[in-house]
């Protein structure tokens, strides 16, 4: 048996907690249950019932701080609320607004942690740009910066992004400066597949795919503020979703309309004034979904639908003709598929990374990185 806090598979789904003795109880069994959270989609009694399942065979708790003790702190430090619900009479706990951020801020850590903050400078852009003395624009704090220069209020929530604590602990890596350089904005889209596929094949890809969402919003909330981000899902048909929702993100049983999702991306895209756009698409497999002009859904899973084909390239290749790349990140190993991903990355003059599920995150934020530094 693994001790206490290793590494914990879970019906094909791992995750590690902390190895940290000196946190305290609470904060051991948070970063368990945030990734629990996140792995039941929101659902509180799932994940606390988890949390119980994991004390009684690694015993996570002790008889002076129980799981009663863990449910109690997440209500009294704003995490969790209870509700009561009229019609079954009975009160519920929902997580809170506080809880949603937090899971961000968890994602960013874990996925992004180990990568340091670039210098000044790396936002190329070929059109001309206002200074900071006409809007508040920043970058990080080198030696021989001026005093006068410092921006209070982002160098605070810097230090409360990193800490994700209340207590004023102001550290170097937190300072931000106003800057007067040229930089570019980013627009970007993020696509996700919730097509069936995402749980099938005993593979939870739908919980790795959320939480880089989640990451990556909060990178761009908290380092790249005037980038943009907006997120849709895509299944049978593509909608929007907020920030917010991510935690609840749920698949279902729906084919892939790839061409909804891409249609909707280059409309948000359409509305945002910035010159640099992009598209980032997370999907596992073929389209084989396409909704027809009288409302009705033409569907087909067998192979590659060369109807449904030629409708994606032609979307590429719209894309490309408004300047909008197309970054395909395919969580699947199928030659059929990855050929089909290169000739519709070929259309677009984009990018494709065929990606497991672990270095998912690393790379959607390197493929970000890269985006922001080269003339787009």
């Amino acid at each position: 048996m693994m001790n206490s806090f290793d590494k914990i598979p879970i019906s094909g789904w791992s995750f590690s907690s902390a190895r940290n003795q000196n946190i305290s109880p609470f904060e051991k069994l948070f970063e368990i249950f945030k990734e629990l959270i996140t792995y039941t989609s929101g659902d509180f009694d799932e994940a606390i019932d988890w949390l119980k399942e994991l004390d009684k065979e690694y015993e996570l708790t002790t008889d002076d701080y129980t799981i009663d003790d863990f449910i109690n702190d997440l209500l009294n430090k704003g995490f969790v609320k209870a509700e009561f619900d009229v019609g079954s009479g009975k009160e519920s706990k929902k997580i809170s607004a506080k809880m949603e951020r937090a899971l961000r801020k968890f994602a960013l850590k874990k996925i992004f942690g180990q990568i340091k903050k670039s210098r000044s400078g790396n936002h190329k852009t070929n059109h001309t740009g206002k200074s900071s003395d006409d809007f508040d624009d920043y970058r990080d704090y080198q030696f021989g910066d001026s005093i006068d220069q410092l921006m209070i209020t982002e160098s605070l929530r810097n230090m409360y992004t990193r800490t994700g604590s209340g207590e004023l602990d102001l550290q170097a890596e937190d300072l931000v400066v106003k800057n007067t350089l040229n930089k570019s904005q980013m627009s970007t889209v993020l696509m996700i597949d919730i097509s069936h596929s995402m749980i099938l094949y005993g593979e939870d890809r739908i919980t790795p795919a959320k939480r880089v969402a989640m990451a990556l919003s909060e990178l761009i909330l908290t380092r790249y503020p005037k980038d943009t981000l907006d997120i849709l899902v895509f299944g049978n048909d593509a909608k929007p979703i907020s920030i917010k929702e991510l935690p609840y993100l749920k698949v279902g049983p729906y084919h892939t309309n790839t061409v909804a999702g891409l249609q909707l991306a280059m409309d948000m895209l359409s509305k945002k004034k910035n010159n640099n756009k992009q598209i980032l698409m997370i999907t596992d497999g073929k389209p084989s979904c396409l909704k027809m002009p009288d409302g009705s859904y033409y569907k087909n899973s067998a192979g590659l639908d060369q109807k449904i084909v030629k409708k994606c390239y032609t979307m590429a290749k719209q894309a490309r003709k408004l300047k909008i790349p197309i970054t395909t990140f395919m969580i699947a190993r199928d030659s059929y598929l990855q050929h089909f991903i290169r000739e519709f990355t070929k259309a677009n003059n984009g990018k494709a990374f065929y990606t497991g599920l672990d270095n998912l995150g690393e790379m959607i934020f390197e493929d970000y990185e890269t985006n922001k530094k080269r003339k787009i």
